[in-house]
């Protein structure tokens, strides 16, 4: 059972760059599959990136080009650096790992925002 903590979400402007981080306490080195997830108020959950132990990634068509996922195994960390942020990338961000048992973890707000 892995649960990530999440980390790095804040207030940003239309175009500005965060980067979101979720840490696990334990090593994640042999997690297959580890994805993003954003919820936006009223809406359902939904898939933004992942990537697998092998270092290949996806991403969700309206995050091309704009996200990068990538992973830190010796840090036991994942992270998501978004770029040119959009009015609706405002959620909040999630971490689940492919893992019989993982859990949801707290996530962390992103606002974009002028």
């Amino acid at each position: 059972q892995v649960q990530f903590l999440e980390s790095g979400g804040g207030l940003v402007q239309p175009g500005g760059s965060l980067r979101l981080s979720c840490a696990a306490p334990e090593s994640i080195s042999s997690i297959y599959y580890i994805a993003w997830y954003r919820q936006a108020l009223g809406k359902e959950r939904e898939f933004v990136a992942g990537i697998f132990s092998v270092g290949n990634v996806t991403y969700e068509d309206s995050v091309k080009g704009r996200f990068t996922i990538s992973r830190d195994n010796a840090k036991n960390t994942v992270y998501l650096q978004m770029n040119s942020l959009k009015h609706e990338d405002t959620a909040t961000y999630y971490c689940l790992a492919a893992r019989p048992g993982s859990t949801w973890g707290p996530g962390t707000q992103v606002t974009v925002s002028s």
